[in-house]
């Protein structure tokens, strides 16, 4: 039994995010509240490199976005930015990218959201701050997913999400959100007795007590997580690096699927998905629409984060032999290979939301992972990694390192081609993290085709593990500046290091 069987811009200075409209449909666009506006759900930032990064809130009426940017905490000489208009197409979410930032520095921002009807009156300002990017020296990342998942909330009374509390007291440079970042297909109960007696309380809103299928219940869930305290106090501080998986939609989607799940009245996985990546962008501090792209962090570090949902082929038995089809999509595909050949990092790290060599079933023959399940020459969708793997090798990439979620437990592995069925490969390491905040499980059966090793595991004795029990992780790379040594720490939900391993460039 594994998890999957278990079971909420704009105006900017230069060109950057598009301006939310002012004025929507329905009954959201005609209502509004009286008196000075709220930010409702904190404060986020994201996408931090060395010169820009992104800025997000949310209000709870039509309002205009102002942020303030300094060097100093007291924000004396600060600059001011007139945002976005928050309104009900955006769900009143609104983002502001900066610009012309200094590298490598502890920026603080302060925003507020002014009043329509009256110039001057606004709402009570939150602060946050972000660290951009070095132009040169070292790099300190945290990263895990599955957030919320397998009927576990918000229990405050058991005390919340405390893992980002601890990935808070790290002080990273920036998060790197491996996917699942909500469970749209997961509905919540008030209450789930525990193996020793105690009472797990949820937090339940209306968007999370069934699954989503309408705008408003994806944006739900993304509202939901922000509920938390340590979440949000987190999100104002860290800048985050957001992809998905499948639980932001429905469980192990693909492209052109047709549900048969009857708690669903809308099956088309397509419109579900539009849906779903509206709110995604709206509710998340992201940059762009395109979830696969490239971030540099100095001459230390290139950060490629894949998709690995949007271009995907149907979940088969994944035993084909046309190297067409995939995860990726052919324009992903070429697009990784040639920015891994050109990318004059120390490390190169790609950021998967599926692990390479763990086979993860959906159902009794499908496969919804890159392994297909035997040991033999790549078929299905490992012809497209051993593409990629083969064209880095033969153009003598260096520094290559995975790092993933999803299986819900914690590993360390090392793929080498001496211990393969294909030979033209250099070896690397792949590090698994999660979940944040979600049912433990694992350990999945590794696949041999490109010769993995499990060098550490951390999972539970039982399936779907409370994280009142423990078995949540995530994981902390630091790259020395000088030496250029990548030391990836693999920890528990307290910031305890279980694992740890320092490779050499």
């Amino acid at each position: 039994m594994d998890r999957r069987s278990v079971l909420r811009g704009g105006l900017v200075t230069g060109a950057g995010l598009a301006a939310v409209p002012l004025l929507g449909s329905g009954a959201s666009a005609a209502w509004r509240p009286s008196g000075r506006p709220v930010l409702t759900h904190g404060v986020q930032s994201g996408e931090a490199t060395a010169e820009t990064a992104v800025v997000w809130t949310r209000a709870d009426r039509a309002s205009r976005m102002l942020v303030e940017v300094s060097r100093r905490p007291d924000f004396r000489g600060a600059r001011v930015l007139r945002g976005p208009l928050l309104g009900p197409d955006s769900d009143f979410t609104g983002k502001v990218r900066l610009r012309g930032l200094p590298a490598g520095e502890r920026l603080h921002y302060r925003v507020r959201a002014e009043s329509l009807d009256r110039h001057g009156l606004n709402s009570q300002p939150l602060v946050g701050s972000l660290r951009t990017a070095p132009r040169k020296g070292g790099v300190r990342f945290v990263w895990t997913g599955d957030i919320a998942g397998q009927g576990w909330g918000i229990a405050p009374d058991l005390g919340g999400m405390k893992i980002f509390r601890a990935m808070r007291a790290a002080r990273p440079d920036f998060f790197l959100c491996s996917g699942d970042t909500v469970y749209a297909d997961g509905p919540l109960a008030e209450t789930v007795t525990l193996p020793d007696g105690r009472i797990w309380r949820n937090i339940v809103t209306p968007e999370k007590a069934k699954v989503a299928e309408t705008l408003a219940e994806y944006r739900g869930q993304f509202s939901y997580n922000l509920l938390d305290d340590h979440l949000r106090a987190f999100a104002a501080e860290v800048p985050q690096v957001n992809q998905w998986d499948d639980h932001e939609v429905t469980n192990n989607w693909y492209p052109g699927e047709v549900l048969t799940d009857t708690r669903y009245t809308e099956r088309r996985v397509d419109v579900l998905a539009g849906r779903a990546r509206q709110a995604f962008h709206e509710w998340l501090p992201t940059g762009s629409d395109r979830v696969y792209r490239k971030l540099s962090y100095g001459p230390r570090l290139d950060l490629f984060v894949l998709d690995m949902r949007t271009f995907k082929d149907v979940n088969d038995g994944n035993t084909y032999a046309d190297r067409r089809r995939g995860l990726l999509g052919a324009e992903q595909r070429a697009w990784l290979i040639h920015e891994l050949k050109r990318s004059r990092a120390t490390w190169k790290v790609i950021a998967a939301d599926l692990p390479l060599g763990l086979v993860v079933p959906d159902g009794a023959t499908a496969q919804e992972g890159v392994a297909q399940g035997d040991a033999g020459a790549p078929k299905g969708r490992e012809l497209e990694i051993a593409e990629v793997l083969s064209a880095a090798h033969r153009a003598r990439v260096k520094g290559i390192v995975f790092l993933t979620a999803d299986v819900h437990y914690t590993a360390a592995h090392h793929y080498d081609p001496s211990r393969a069925a294909v030979a033209d490969f250099t070896p690397f390491w792949e590090f698994v993290s999660g979940p944040a905040h979600a049912g433990a499980f694992g350990p999945n059966a590794l696949d041999g085709t490109f010769g993995p090793e499990a060098v550490f595991v951390h999972a539970p004795p039982v399936a779907n593990t409370s994280p009142a029990e423990g078995y949540q992780h995530f994981g902390e790379v630091v790259i020395d500046g000088e030496t250029g040594a990548f030391r990836v720490d693999l920890r528990d939900a307290d910031g305890t290091s279980l694992y740890n391993k320092t490779l050499l460039p």
